[in-house]
């Protein structure tokens, strides 16, 4: 497990570096007059392991290629850092981010809200950021794990359902999070990222940690496929999170945002809206993220990608 202070910088320089050579050969995307790209360059952030992102998203690409009349690529980057670097390079046209992952890309890269899905398990455009312990674990609350001085683990840095939201969380029970050093939040014992959700939700029930943060849906889906036996975590404490949103960039022009905001609104197959994680779509606006913002802010995450 890395320590976000320390390596952070290292590795983005290293993601942008190749996701700009990766994608090079991709062939530019077409945008004169106002026409749709071709192809259209989509990014996904992996809020699981990247090869289960594509598979798992190949049927939307599929669908919006054929409601566009237009090639779609997908890239799903090795980590949130990697797609932030490809929209940053111009290498993507729309991209799937985290709240906390568009509001840091924003200080590096313009870029429009489009949809976010309606949660199925909320039935609202927003979701729920956990924090989880072993079912047999002692804790019974998120302020008992901090003044414990529990270990406790974090997914992607840039996460915000897995990292801005879970250090809401340990801040209001307690912990003294330090801005500067991501790793650092007395009296916790020790802070870790271990890059996605599946992978903190492992790090509880393998005993590396004590407790993590996680998204909910998410780990109700790793029960539901197995990975996570049924009932193995517990859920401590949860907060409401604004959706994903799905995002533009502002070089593409607005016909043709509107065009990707009308198709995402028009899905109506359920097995595909499964597959995507929603009830439906619905439009949203910069303004919806305001609250994201000033967390992030508030807990030295708006700066994390900050001159990657």
């Amino acid at each position: 497990m890395r320590r976000p202070s320390a390596t952070l910088p290292v590795l983005l320089s290293v993601v942008l570096l190749s996701v700009v050579l990766g994608l090079a050969g991709c062939g530019g995307s077409q945008n004169s007059g106002g026409g749709l790209p071709s192809p259209l360059r989509v990014g996904v952030i992996p809020n699981i392991s990247p090869d289960s992102q594509r598979a798992q998203y190949e049927p939307f690409r599929a669908y919006l290629a054929d409601r566009l009349k237009t090639d779609v690529e997908l890239f799903v980057a090795t980590n949130y850092a990697g797609v932030v670097a490809a929209l940053v390079a111009g290498k993507l046209d729309v991209a799937y981010l985290g709240g906390l992952t568009m509001v840091q890309a924003e200080a590096q890269t313009k870029l429009v809200p489009l949809v976010t899905e309606v949660d199925r398990e909320t039935g609202t455009p927003e979701y729920l950021s956990a924090i989880v312990v072993k079912d047999a674990s002692p804790y019974k609350s998120t302020k008992d794990v901090v003044g414990a001085g529990g270990r406790f683990a974090f997914g992607d840095v840039s996460s915000t359902s897995g990292s801005l939201y879970p250090r809401v969380m340990i801040t209001d029970a307690g912990a003294r999070c330090d801005t500067g050093d991501l790793t650092r939040c007395p009296p916790l014992a020790s802070v870790a990222f271990t890059g996605g959700h599946d992978a903190a939700a492992q790090a509880v029930l393998s005993g590396t940690v004590d407790a993590a943060g996680l998204e909910l849906r998410i780990l109700h889906r790793l029960e539901k496929q197995g990975s996570v036996p049924q009932g193995a975590l517990r859920v401590v404490e949860t907060r409401q999170v604004m959706g994903y949103p799905w995002v533009a960039s502002d070089r593409l022009a607005q016909p043709v945002r509107q065009a990707v905001t009308d198709a995402f609104l028009a899905i109506k197959d359920p097995k595909l809206l499964d597959l995507m994680r929603a009830k439906r779509y619905v439009a949203v606006s910069d303004a919806d993220y305001q609250e994201v913002r000033q967390q992030a802010a508030r807990l030295g995450l708006l700066t994390a990608l900050k001159g990657q």
